[in-house]
C-alpha cells in the first residue's frame, strides 16, 4: 500500500456507494435463512451470507440484524445461518456458496462469558436462543464456524467480527484456559478481523470484494486486522518500549504518560523514556530504517507519523513474561483513539498480526441511516411462539448512542465500541418509538429504555477538536472530570421531554446505567429523571465503597453516588413519589481485600441494602482489569520490572469467600463466613447480635446439620468444597476502625486485636 492512498475511504459515507447490482431484487421482508425463502424472492444464490451464535430477530438491538439490513441496502443479497449445527459442514451449505464472502460472529454476547459463569461452571440456559435453551453454540463460536465455513467452501472469504473476535485480535490472556492465547485470527484462519462496530469497515470491504479485489490485498482498511509476513511496504516501526522523537516534528507520544492526568492541562504529559529494560529480543523488534525519520532533507516532507506502526512485544514474549504482558495492554488502550492511533503489530512466530487504526466514528446521519433501516422488530417467523428471553427484554428499548468515555476497566466498551459518543437525532429517536407503536406485537405503550452504554452520555463529547484528537486517556470523567468535556444534558432533557409527548405513550423508562459522577453535574437532568422516568427503583452501579478496589476500576468515590443519592431522593420527593436506588456492586474485582469487602457489606448493612444479586468480577480478554487480574501489575501506571504488586483475589476458595460477605444476610454463606471470619481474628467482632456483627452465632441445629454434611466425607471447609489446586488459605489478619461514625471497619494494618471497638451510634 502506498503512502498516498492510505486509508483513502476511511471517512467516506455509509450510503454514498454506488449499489451493488442485485439491489433490483429489493427488500426482504426478513433476511433468508432457508432455500425456500430464497426461492420466494427470487434469489438463486447469496451474496453474503452471515452465520450467528444467537437466533435471528430483526431489531436494531443484535447486530445480526444491522449488519445483515446495512448490507442489505447496499444492494447486496444477504442470508443468515443462525445457530448451526456445527458438529459438520451441512448446516453451513443450506443457503449453498456465497458470492463474495462469509461473515462470521459468535452473536451479542462472547460465546464464552454466555455458555460459563464467572465460577467457570456451563450454564444451562441461554437468552439469545428460542425458549432460553443452553447448548445451541460451540465454545469459542468464532473459532468454530470459521473452520466450518471452510471446509464447506475452501476459497470463500471468511470475515469475522463481533465482539467475541474484537476482544481477541491481538494476544489476550484467557481466563477460561488460564494462559495467553494467540489472536484469534491465527485459530480461525479467517481472512480478515473486523473489530468494533462494523459497518463502515464491512461495507467497505464488501464493496471491493465486489468491485473484484481479492482479500489478501485489503490491508488498508481501519477497523480491520489481518495476517502477514512482513510489516506493509512504506511503513517504518517502532519498538513500544522506546520513544521516537524526530527533530523539530511532533514526537511519537510516550506510551507511559501518565494515564491519570486530565488531558486538559496545559502541562505536557510525555514522560522519559520506558522503565522496562531492553532486552536482546526487543532490540531486535525496532526497525532501525525508522531513524531516516530524522533526515530533514527530505524532498517530500511527508509526516513520518503518518506512516509509523508500534511493534507490541511478540505473542512468545507475553505469553511468558506478565511485565511485558502488562506493558502491551497499555500500549493497546493508548492507541484507540481512531484520530491518532497507529496500527499496531504483534509477532506471533514466522508471522504477523496487522491491526489497523479504529474506524472512523458514525456522523448523526450515519447513525440515523443505521437505525432507520427497515427492521421488522420481531424474531425470525421460523421461531414460531417460541420465547428469546434477550428479545422479551429489549423489544421496546431504543439505542441512542453508542460508545463510553467511562473507561471502568471491568468493562469491554472501550475495547469494542471506542470512547467517542455517537448520537442519533432526535427525529430518528421519535421515529423508532412510532415505529415500535406500529410493528411489536402486544405494545403497552411504555418504553422500556432509552439509553446505550449509558443512559446520560446521549451527545456529550469533547469541546476541544484539538484535545480529542491527540487524546490517549483512557477515560475522560476518571480521576475527576475532564475540564474539555461537555457535561451539558440538555439534548437528553429535550429528547424524554419530546418523547414523553408523543400519543400513545404513557411511559418512558429509563433503564440504562446512570453515570451519577455525571450526572450531578446537571441537577435539572436528575429532577427529570426522578419525576417522569423511574418506575419505583432506579438501578445504578457504584460496584464499591473502598478506594482500593474503586482505583482499579476508574470508578469515582462514593462521595459522587451520595451527592446523586440524595438529589435523588429530594426530587422524587418533590415529585410526591416513594422512589429508591438499587446499587449494583462487584465483588473480587483485581485491587479487593478481604478488609474491603468486610467494609462493603458493613456499608450495606449499615445502609439497609441485602442483595439479591452480586456479581463476582468476570475477567473478559483485553480488558484492563483482566490485565490487573493476570500480571497482578497495574498497567495503568508505568509498567516496570520492579512495579509494585495488585492483591487480586484468585481461586474458587477466595473469589466465592468475597461473594459471600456480600451477601451476608444469607444462611447458606454463614458457615463459610464465620470459619473465614475466625481466620482472620475478627470472629467477635463480626460474629453475633451486636449491632456491628454482620452473621449471628452458630446454632445447635446448624451445627448438627453441617456435622452430618461433613460427616465421612473428607471435605476441608466450612461449605464442604475441597480447595482449589494451587490455592492459598491465606487470610488477612488485624482488625481497625477508621474513626468515623458508623459500623467499625477493617484494614490491612491491625490484627490480632481481639478486643471488641466502638459499637455503632445510634442515629
Amino acid at each position: 500500500m502506498s503512502k498516498s492512498s492510505q486509508y483513502t475511504t476511511a471517512g467516506k459515507n455509509l450510503f454514498s456507494y454506488p449499489l451493488y447490482w442485485a439491489e433490483c431484487f429489493g427488500t426482504a421482508p426478513f433476511l433468508p435463512m432457508s432455500r425456500e425463502e430464497m426461492d420466494v424472492l427470487g434469489w438463486d444464490s447469496c451474496d453474503i451470507i452471515l452465520v450467528t451464535g444467537d437466533a435471528y430477530i430483526d431489531h436494531p438491538s443484535f447486530g445480526m440484524a444491522i449488519i445483515g439490513r446495512m448490507l442489505e441496502a447496499q444492494g447486496f443479497r444477504v442470508g443468515i445461518i443462525a445457530q448451526p449445527n456445527w458438529h459438520s459442514k451441512d448446516d453451513f451449505m443450506k443457503l449453498g456458496e456465497p458470492n463474495l464472502f462469509f461473515g462470521v460472529t459468535a452473536g451479542n454476547m462472547d460465546s464464552m462469558i454466555n455458555r460459563y459463569t464467572a465460577e467457570r461452571r456451563m450454564r444451562h440456559d441461554d437468552a439469545y436462543t428460542p425458549n432460553d435453551e443452553g447448548g445451541k453454540r460451540p465454545d469459542r463460536a468464532v473459532t468454530v464456524y470459521t473452520q466450518r465455513c471452510k471446509e464447506a467452501y475452501k476459497n470463500i472469504p471468511v470475515i469475522i467480527g463481533g465482539i467475541e473476535a474484537s476482544l481477541r485480535r491481538i494476544a489476550h490472556y484467557d481466563y477460561w484456559s488460564d494462559k495467553v492465547r494467540r489472536s484469534v485470527l491465527f485459530d480461525a484462519k479467517a481472512d480478515l478481523l473486523i473489530y468494533g462496530n462494523a459497518e463502515r469497515p464491512l461495507i467497505e470491504i464488501a464493496h471491493r470484494i465486489a468491485n473484484g479485489d481479492d482479500v489478501k490485498t485489503i490491508t488498508d482498511v481501519r477497523g480491520s486486522a489481518f495476517i502477514t509476513k512482513q510489516a506493509l511496504p512504506g511503513w517504518h516501526g517502532i519498538d513500544s518500549r522506546s520513544i521516537d522523537k524526530p527533530g523539530k516534528i511532533e514526537p511519537i507520544p510516550s506510551p507511559y504518560q501518565d494515564m491519570t492526568a486530565n488531558c486538559s492541562d496545559e502541562k505536557s504529559a510525555i514522560d522519559d523514556t520506558a522503565d522496562i529494560t531492553v532486552t536482546p529480543q526487543s532490540v531486535s523488534m525496532v526497525d532501525f530504517s525508522a531513524t531516516k525519520l530524522q533526515n530533514k532533507s527530505w524532498a517530500d516532507k511527508k509526516k513520518p507519523w503518518l506512516t509509523t506502526y508500534i511493534n507490541l512485544p511478540t505473542y512468545e514474549q507475553v505469553k511468558d513474561n506478565k511485565v511485558l504482558y502488562a506493558h502491551a495492554s497499555r500500549i493497546f488502550h493508548q492507541e484507540v483513539n481512531p484520530t491518532s492511533a497507529k496500527p499496531l503489530v504483534q509477532k506471533h512466530g514466522d508471522r504477523i498480526i496487522w491491526l489497523n487504526p479504529p474506524a472512523k466514528p458514525l456522523s448523526e446521519s450515519e447513525m440515523d441511516g443505521v437505525f432507520g433501516l427497515p427492521y421488522q422488530r420481531v424474531p425470525h417467523p421460523s421461531y414460531g411462539d417460541a420465547k428469546i428471553p434477550a428479545y422479551d427484554m429489549i423489544k421496546t428499548s431504543i439505542n441512542i448512542m453508542r460508545g463510553c468515555f467511562g473507561g471502568c476497566t471491568f468493562c469491554s466498551i472501550t475495547e469494542h465500541e471506542g470512547r467517542i459518543i455517537q448520537s442519533r437525532s432526535e427525529d430518528s429517536i421519535i421515529q423508532e418509538i412510532e415505529d415500535i407503536q406500529a410493528k411489536v406485537p402486544g405494545f403497552t405503550g411504555v418504553i422500556s429504555d432509552l439509553g446505550g452504554p449509558t443512559a446520560n452520555m446521549y451527545k456529550l463529547n469533547c469541546k476541544s477538536e484539538k484535545a480529542e484528537a491527540t487524546c490517549r486517556k483512557p477515560s475522560c470523567v476518571w480521576p475527576t472530570i475532564c475540564g474539555h468535556l461537555d457535561t451539558d444534558h440538555t439534548p437528553t432533557i429535550n429528547l424524554y421531554r419530546r418523547a414523553r409527548k408523543i400519543k400513545g405513550i404513557k411511559k418512558i423508562l429509563i433503564a440504562s446505567g446512570v453515570r451519577y459522577d455525571l450526572a450531578i453535574e446537571n441537577p435539572e437532568y436528575i429532577k427529570e429523571l426522578a419525576s417522569h422516568h423511574v418506575g419505583g427503583y432506579l438501578k445504578i452501579a457504584p460496584e464499591h465503597t473502598e478506594e482500593g478496589p474503586l482505583n482499579s476500576m476508574m470508578k469515582p468515590g462514593m462521595g459522587s453516588y451520595n451527592k446523586f443519592k440524595e438529589m435523588f431522593e429530594h426530587y422524587s420527593k418533590l415529585a410526591g413519589k416513594k422512589q429508591y436506588l438499587i446499587p449494583y456492586f462487584i465483588s473480587a474485582h483485581p485491587g479487593t481485600t478481604d478488609n474491603d469487602m468486610i467494609n462493603l457489606a458493613l456499608w450495606l448493612k449499615d445502609n439497609d441494602f441485602k442483595l439479591d444479586q452480586v456479581q463476582n468480577f468476570y475477567p473478559s480478554p483485553l480488558a484492563s482489569a483482566t490485565t490487573l487480574y493476570h500480571t497482578e501489575i497495574n498497567a495503568l501506571k508505568n509498567v516496570k520490572k520492579t512495579s509494585d504488586s495488585v492483591v487480586v483475589p484468585k481461586g474458587t476458595i477466595k473469589r466465592r469467600l468475597h461473594k459471600a460477605i456480600l451477601r451476608y444476610h444469607d444462611p447458606a454463606n454463614w458457615p463459610l463466613l464465620r470459619e473465614a471470619f475466625t481466620k482472620m481474628g475478627l470472629a467477635r467482632k463480626l460474629i453475633g447480635t451486636a449491632p456491628g456483627c454482620l452473621i449471628p452465632h452458630e446454632t445447635h441445629a446448624e451445627k448438627s446439620q453441617q456435622h452430618y454434611k461433613n460427616n465421612g466425607k473428607g471435605k476441608n471447609n466450612a461449605l464442604g468444597n475441597k480447595t482449589s489446586p494451587g490455592q492459598k488459605r491465606s487470610f488477612t489478619k488485624k482488625p481497625a476502625t477508621n474513626g468515623k461514625q458508623g459500623l467499625t471497619r477493617f484494614s490491612a494494618n491491625q490484627f490480632n486485636d481481639r478486643k471488641p471497638t466502638a459499637q455503632r451510634k445510634s442515629r
